[in-house]
């Protein structure tokens, strides 16, 4: 029997399963949707997908380089509950996802998630996840990474714990001034490199703000425009990386401590494990009260 697309498909949104995965199942079962469902759920495909909706927002980020550190990955698996964060199965996966990463030409996630785990081998990267969502019980998800490959520098990298990794490309400088510079990162979380670089949204935003709070103090038009100038060039000064305070010393900027020593950062990127996802709140006195008012 022909696999069509929308038997895929419908495989698919049943069990939230993977597309090859789906394919390959339906294959087995000559287009038998149900048996292939049911040949899922042995398998635990179909079990790791029942978790899918659950909110991973736990989890580690993993650096991974070649040896003379001119390329580098850098990639946030999550999952749901820091203690399996912690397991070794957990972060062996993590780290071969990180290696494939560097290794692969994945674009993005999706791709990723189609190609071998190990170097020779045929189980996916989502195979293997979803086999370790059976395994430990909870959702799971690489829910991101980015590839450097040093063009002019050298790579430096800095992890703080398993939670915020910080990878930069610094052309120039020592291996001292790279890792201080990875650290005032990981620490100070700036928006961007640069003012030149700073989202014209938030720039407008904060504009609006700024302004709206100037001519509450009812001073002259002239003097709004030079409060509000004034505070938009603290903005960009606390929020770009090139603006900030040195964090080891506040007397001096990023910008003049890299003039100092005669580098330049060509790039860097900052991930922190869990930013942006919308955690569930949990309310134990509503729980309570809805299971009293069932019994």
């Amino acid at each position: 029997m022909a696999i069509t697309a929308s038997l895929v498909k419908e495989l698919r949104d049943r069990t939230g399963a993977g597309m090859m995965e789906c394919k390959k199942a339906l294959v087995e079962s000559n287009g038998d949707v149900d048996a292939a469902i049911e040949q899922m759920r042995k398998s635990g495909q179909a079990k790791a997908a029942k978790k899918a909706g659950r909110i991973a927002a736990e989890g580690i980020i993993v650096l991974s380089f070649n040896d003379d550190n001119t390329q580098g990955a850098m990639v946030e698996v999550n999952c749901e509950t820091d203690f399996v964060g912690k397991d070794d199965n957990f972060t062996s996966f993590a780290k071969a996802v990180a290696e494939r990463v560097l290794a692969g030409g994945a674009d993005d996630v999706a791709a990723l998630m189609e190609q071998p785990l190990h170097e020779g081998e045929e189980t996916t990267v989502n195979q293997a996840r979803e086999a370790l969502v059976s395994k430990l019980g909870e959702n799971m998800n690489v829910r991101r990474f980015v590839r450097f490959n040093a063009s002019s520098g050298k790579l430096v990298s800095y992890r703080h714990g398993v939670r915020i990794g910080v990878v930069l490309e610094l052309d120039g400088g020592d291996d001292e001034l790279g890792r201080d510079l990875a650290m005032h990162i990981a620490a100070t979380n700036p928006v961007c490199l640069s003012a030149q670089q700073m989202p014209q949204d938030m720039m407008d935003k904060e504009r609006e703000i700024v302004t709206a709070q100037a001519k509450e103090s009812g001073k002259p038009d002239e003097i709004i425009t030079k409060m509000v100038e004034g505070r938009m060039r603290k903005y960009l000064a606390e929020n770009t990386l090139m603006g900030q305070a040195f964090v080891k010393d506040p007397d001096t900027s990023v910008e003049k401590l890299l003039k100092s020593k005669n580098a330049q950062i060509v790039d860097y990127k900052r991930f922190e494990v869990g930013e942006g996802i919308e955690k569930k709140q949990e309310n134990f006195a509503e729980e309570v009260m809805a299971q009293a008012k069932m019994s």
